[in-house]
């Protein structure tokens, strides 16, 4: 039995990572898409937005999905449809093949994480789980490590459909390996997938994350934008009103009435948000103020995101042993440390410099993002677990929009301001303003650990 188990893990680990790695690959690939489509920045900008506007219509809809079906079955077609869009995106004639590639690439990828999680912690009993998503926290914390620094080279010495002929061979490898060995482990149920509950959810999650993704260059107070936003709160007000009086919801918002789990949600999804932001903010630095390379940027980045990957499965086992409260105060502090710090960078600052606050900022994200959904799902009933992995990870998409939206117009809005001092300087004061921003989040982050309940841990 522990055998098998052992096999179903690898399995929707390497499934997670080829997921995780296609995401971050393509994020600097954009420039050179533009050239080969005769595209502006404004049309290539939607590879990135479609995969994440389809991934948050569909996340919310995996508790129904995981409920209804086998676990199997649902693994076997989301790496299909994973596959057939990394091969249509490889040889896309035409920009809008390319984004339709997108589409079925991200239709797979968000059914594969939170399927991932909910399996994860059905397996294991309570005293295991730190451990366990942990090692999930391993994989998906080295999938980003790895995915700017290996686009920055393929870029340099290949061409960007490479990145696609990169994860296509892994990606058809644990297809065939799933087919083979995945068994299923989750109970179906006879569920009816109620129809208006798709499309509130599909409206309400959408609009949200369509309205973040665009607040960054538009500005908040864009008419697009506002009606965007109020669109998708209006649908989600609607959807929530709607699961909340249905006897089997499509997903189930009272998950949120288990005070441990809505805080922890929130600290995880703030957390990840940070994380998300810190990365966009000294990528417009390394490259727009310093002007350096994709390359230069990722290696940047490369040290603090493997420590962050290898610190996950550390993290996990002391999790089992004294619970989160600790990590996460000690976490955020890291993270309140390396933002402020982040604030007096200039334009000679060194690379070492910026990597190694960087690495301070991922060692303290290791120390909340797994534990502190570990300790939240804790707090439910097994049978709770899809609704609640789904929320999870919707929640941290719609933050991390939202965060990353609100960081880049912070710093667009005084790089504008302050024009007059010259591009690379009014940019670096905006970019300056935006740490400021997130080290205020990570404050607020370290006061609302404090009230993590400190769990006795099982024996």
């Amino acid at each position: 039995m522990k055998e098998k188990r052992n096999v179903i893990v690898a399995i929707l680990l390497s499934a997670a990572f080829v997921s995780i790695l296609n995401q971050t690959l393509l994020l600097i690939a954009m420039p050179p898409i533009m050239e080969d489509f005769k595209i502006h920045a404004n049309l290539a900008q939607w590879l990135t937005t479609v995969y994440l506007l389809t991934n948050g219509i569909l996340i919310p809809i995996t508790a129904f999905l995981i409920g209804r079906f086998s676990n199997r079955l649902l693994l076997i077609v989301a790496l299909t449809l994973f596959s057939i869009g990394t091969f249509l995106g490889a040889f896309a004639p035409t920009f809008t093949i390319l984004l339709i590639a997108r589409v079925i690439q991200a239709a797979g990828a968000g059914v594969i994480m939170p399927l991932m999680q909910t399996i994860l912690l059905t397996m294991y009993p309570k005293e295991k789980r730190g451990s366990i998503m942990g090692l999930a926290g391993l994989v998906t914390g080295f999938a980003p490590a790895v995915g700017p620094t290996l686009s920055g080279w393929i870029l340099e010495h290949l061409t960007w459909r490479h990145l696609f002929f990169t994860v296509l061979p892994v990606s058809v490898v644990v297809l065939t390996v799933a087919t083979i060995f995945m068994k299923n482990v989750t109970s179906k149920k006879e569920e009816q997938l109620d129809t208006l509950s798709i499309v509130f959810s599909s409206l309400g999650w959408g609009g949200l994350l369509y309205g973040f993704s665009i607040a960054g260059t538009a500005g908040f107070q864009s008419i697009q934008v506002a009606v965007t936003l109020g669109m998708g709160g209006t649908m989600l007000a609607l959807f929530i009103r709607r699961q909340l009086r249905l006897p089997k919801p499509m997903l189930e918002f009272r998950v949120f009435q288990s005070t441990m789990f809505s805080i922890t949600t929130f600290l995880s999804s703030l957390v990840y948000a940070i994380m998300i932001g810190t990365q966009i903010l000294l990528t417009f630095y390394i490259q727009n103020v310093r002007q350096l390379s994709a390359l230069e940027t990722g290696l940047v980045l490369l040290i603090g995101a493997l420590v962050m990957g290898f610190m996950s499965p550390v993290t996990g086992k002391i999790f089992d042993k004294v619970g989160g409260k600790g990590l996460a105060v000690v976490g955020f502090t890291c993270i309140f440390l390396g933002t402020s710090l982040l604030i007096t960078i200039s334009l000679n600052t060194k690379l070492w410099l910026l990597a190694g606050l960087f690495t301070m900022i991922s060692f303290g994200i290791s120390m909340i993002m797994m534990p502190l959904t570990t300790a939240g799902m804790n707090a439910l009933p097994t049978h709770l677990m899809a609704h609640a992995t789904a929320m999870n990870s919707t929640l941290r998409m719609v933050g991390g929009a939202l965060v990353t939206a609100l960081l880049v117009t912070i710093m667009s809005t005084v790089t504008t301001l302050q024009h007059e001092l010259g591009v690379a300087d009014a940019m670096l004061n905006g970019i300056r303003t935006a740490f400021i921003a997130t080290t205020i989040l990570s404050s607020i982050g370290l006061l609302l650990s404090l009230y993590v309940k400190k769990e006795q841990p099982t024996r």
